[in-house]
């Protein structure tokens, strides 16, 4: 019985230490990173903040929400491409399915810029525990929005934000 309950508590706390973090970043500068694009080039963060918002979608092959959200949030890219909104995916995927990314992007015929995260630093650094994660940041470089996990019509709130 102890251990049940055990296991009950540490499953709440993770949750409340997960939406802690969630909040935690709302109000933050955005951190800096640096990563390789699907074409091998980098891509610095920094580079292509202030021309309009961005947002950062946390995802892996793996994950069947990430993969329905990423359709919503093509929608969006383009919508706002054009004005300055930019979206960058950053595939959380390791080595061993990292091979997996190219061809799944390239059969959806999605545009935005995907970039490999592989050992989860940027992840770490935005606190992307669990995937899908988004981040939005305002031109000014401010973290304005985070939320974790996907559910249908969540993307409208992100919209809205954009």
């Amino acid at each position: 019985m102890r251990l049940i309950l055990l296991a009950v508590f540490s499953f709440f706390f993770s949750l409340s230490t997960i939406a802690q973090n969630e909040e935690d970043i709302t109000g933050r500068k955005a951190p800096n990173f640096k990563l390789v694009n699907l074409d091998g080039k980098y891509v610095e963060l920094n580079s292509i903040s202030g021309s309009g918002p961005i947002l950062l979608s946390f995802w892996a092959t793996w994950c069947k929400p990430c993969l329905e959200e990423m359709v919503e949030y093509n929608k969006i890219y383009e919508q706002f491409s054009d004005s300055g909104f930019v979206m960058l995916a950053i595939s959380t995927d390791t080595e061993k399915s990292i091979a997996k990314v190219k061809p799944y992007i390239k059969s959806k015929d999605y545009k935005f810029p995907v970039l490999l995260d592989t050992n989860s630093e940027v992840a770490r650094k935005y606190y992307a525990q669990q995937m899908p994660y988004t981040v939005l940041i305002n031109k000014d470089g401010n973290i304005v929005y985070s939320h974790l996990g996907y559910m249908k019509k969540e993307e409208k709130k992100v919209e809205k934000l954009v």
